[in-house]
């Protein structure tokens, strides 16, 4: 059984509303990147973030960093701390940082909350290079923030914004104009289309072998197991999207902790013509399709997507994780998202 989703849809390109359409050739696609105990996502407005958590090694307490800076010149990296709270273990008592032997201060009474200019900048030096980064509370329990992978993920960050070479790098500074680095881009708005009523005979529809039959030919031998094996039949559902589409869906597989429905933009009669929105789905509504998936059991990291009816196709308007599986938060320490966009109706 499969405990995570199949791969999911590419970024397409996003309409914006009231301007000209974006083509593929201009839409910005985000990225992710992980090495060791660090990974980064970037988005499509060139805004990344970077967490790094505990060693992946032994008895460590959990805790997480979020490294976040917008595109564009003259941007500051903020920083937030998470101390481990998955298994709801005692608060910190007055938790401090401290950087190679230095007190830097104290942080979040919580252990969750943003860090001070003069923190963040003193554990973007300290990340570049071997350091010793700890939380400590007064009663003697301590968090130790690896490096190791850090400079890889900073180094990406800078690469993706354009930032190599300027005084503003997080490592290859240079002299370089701050001015050539690359802009940010507007976040794309997506209209949602309203949708039309349900016509008589649209839930017939449901039980069509033919519809059936051509859901089928849509798909690779390994999509949408359910569908394709024919070892167990699902029932169909059928909901009208406007005057000659429908949306159609059915379960195509089952993990050890995880669903995954098929969704379909059809014609209304045959030939259906199908088109397939993605295998990995968990609901639907009114014309938004979502998918929420655990990378792990233990539910500590998550992915998420998400699909908008414009009145002719569902479009991807965002794609996230929570980051690592490191038990820092139930559901997830962050939003980490490579595709982010507006939709409005």
């Amino acid at each position: 059984m499969r405990s995570l989703p199949p791969s999911r849809l590419m970024f397409v390109p996003l309409l914006l509303a009231g301007a000209v359409p974006v083509q593929a050739a201009d839409a910005l696609t985000g990225m992710r990147f992980d090495h060791h105990d660090w990974t980064i996502a970037c988005d499509n407005t060139r805004t990344c973030r970077a967490a790094g958590y505990q060693a992946d090694n032994g008895d460590r307490e959990p805790l997480s960093v979020l490294l976040t800076r917008a595109g564009g010149p003259n941007q500051a990296v903020t920083a937030e701390l998470m101390l481990g709270v998955y298994d709801e273990s005692t608060p910190p008592v007055k938790p401090r940082l401290r950087i190679n032997g230095q007190d830097l201060g104290a942080v979040a009474e919580t252990g969750a909350g943003p860090l001070s200019a003069a923190q963040t900048a003193a554990l973007l030096k300290a990340l570049t290079r071997d350091s010793t980064i700890l939380v400590v509370s007064a009663d003697k329990r301590q968090w130790q923030l690896s490096d190791r992978g850090a400079s890889a993920v900073l180094l990406k960050m800078d690469e993706f914004q354009g930032r190599l070479h300027t005084p503003g790098a997080l490592l290859r500074k240079g002299n370089r104009p701050e001015a050539t680095v690359l802009p940010a881009v507007p976040v794309p708005v997506v209209r949602q289309a309203a949708l039309v009523a349900t016509r008589p005979g649209d839930a017939a529809l449901a039980g069509s072998a033919a519809l059936r039959a051509a859901l089928k030919t849509s798909l690779a031998p390994d999509a949408c197991d359910v569908l394709v094996s024919g070892e167990r039949v699902e029932p169909l559902t059928v909901r009208r999207l406007s005057a000659d589409k429908l949306l159609v869906s059915t379960q195509c597989w089952m993990g050890a902790y995880n669903v995954g429905e098929g969704y379909w933009v059809t014609n209304d009669r045959a030939p259906f013509n199908p088109q397939l929105v993605t295998t990995s789905g968990s609901d639907e509504d009114e014309g938004s399709i979502h998918a929420a998936h655990k990378i792990r059991g233990l539910g500590d990291c998550w992915s998420s997507d998400s699909w908008t009816w414009d009145g002719r196709r569902f479009v991807h308007t965002a794609d996230a994780t929570t980051g690592m599986c490191r038990l820092v938060a139930a559901g997830g320490a962050w939003d980490m998202p490579i595709l982010v966009t507006r939709v409005v109706k």
